[in-house]
């Protein structure tokens, strides 16, 4: 009998175990250690071990993250392959501290550092600690010499799209996954509902348990509580969501939406200096490098307003929405999920 496959994986992100999920769901067999959701099994650590959000929330979490990379190289030598995904702060470290202990243990990065967006010293990193660069984006290629696009996870995860734009009385509001994003869009949503005046989704991430939702949120009667992003966006003629992968799930699905994001002020602050990008949503970046017009609008920091949003709303084309965002699907082709299974599995 085949013997199962020993599998290191570095997984601290909500999202880097949403992408993770349907690979372990389609090994055959195989045994998991290092850091991932405990749903999957006994991680040396949870991810929400190292659940951060912004700059300064980093900085208690590096004596954990030096005592975690020294552990999961001794880890190292007793797997066939090691899976990084995503969280280069943590990764890029995990992954030249193995190679330089361990240098024969193949080495994955899926979900490749946003060198695009800032710190493209990064490339030479990556590339030479990792043997496999399986990028998720197809522009990735413009800024690293040896990635391979593998598809986009989210049309694996995506089982249903929008065949035609209808008006269904719902719209959904995501504020985000992080308690400082929920909590500094919250008031405004909470504005907006009642302007909008339609039924409203509120989608909180899975892992908020249902005693925590009014800690988080707040008052929280004007909405129906969803967890499912996916079928909300299905059900919905718009979307109030905060920066992040939402952004792109929604434009996949059809939905129209407005992007809205207020950070720190001193993380905003150092992001804008060293972030050179037009755009935050990640449909808009892949349209531009394409050489298409952004498909919804943004509106950062203090443009986010009930007033702001409302009218974005109002002003959207819906239907030129809808047919714009079919060109985000013809760019990204294919999922990733049998192409990763393809990298993780090759001897």
């Amino acid at each position: 009998m085949k013997k199962p496959l020993k599998l290191l994986v570095s997984s601290l992100e909500p999202s880097a175990n949403l992408h993770l999920e349907p690979i372990l769901e389609k090994l055959e067999r195989y045994t998991l250690f290092g850091i991932f959701d405990v749903k999957f099994g006994e991680p040396y650590l949870p991810s929400s071990a190292f659940s951060i959000m912004g700059f300064l929330d980093a900085i208690p979490k590096i004596k954990k993250a030096k005592k975690a990379i020294k552990e999961l190289v001794k880890l190292s030598f007793d797997v066939d392959v090691i899976l990084l995904i995503d969280s280069p702060a943590f990764n890029l470290p995990l992954a030249k501290a193995i190679k330089e202990k361990n240098p024969k243990v193949r080495i994955i990065y899926y979900i490749l550092p946003q060198v695009w967006a800032w710190k493209a010293k990064r490339v030479a990193k990556v590339e030479k600690y990792c043997d496999v660069l399986a990028s998720v984006l197809p522009f990735e290629n413009q800024f690293y010499n040896c990635s391979t696009y593998v598809g986009h996870p989210l049309l694996d995860e995506i089982k249903e799209f929008k065949q035609e734009y209808k008006k269904t009385g719902i719209v959904s509001y995501l504020p985000g996954s992080r308690k400082s994003e929920i909590r500094k869009l919250m008031p405004i949503f909470k504005e907006l509902v009642k302007k909008v005046n339609k039924k409203a989704l509120l989608v909180v991430p899975p892992f908020f348990s249902d005693e925590t939702i009014n800690d988080i949120y707040g008052d929280i009667s004007e909405f129906e509580v969803v967890r499912d992003a996916k079928d909300a966006f299905l059900k919905s003629e718009f979307a109030f969501v905060c920066s992040g992968t939402a952004t792109l799930e929604a434009s996949l699905i059809g939905t129209p939406l407005v992007l809205a994001y207020k950070a720190k002020k001193l993380d905003y602050m150092i992001a804008k200096k060293f972030v050179k990008l037009q755009y935050a949503g990640l449909a808009n970046l892949l349209l531009d490098f394409s050489g298409f017009k952004p498909l919804h609008v943004e509106l950062l920091q203090d443009e986010v307003t009930c007033e702001n949003l409302y009218d974005e709303y109002i002003k959207t084309d819906k239907e030129k929405f809808f047919k714009d965002s079919l060109k985000i699907r013809e760019i990204l082709k294919n999922g990733a999920l049998n192409n990763m299974l393809d990298i993780i599995t090759k001897k």
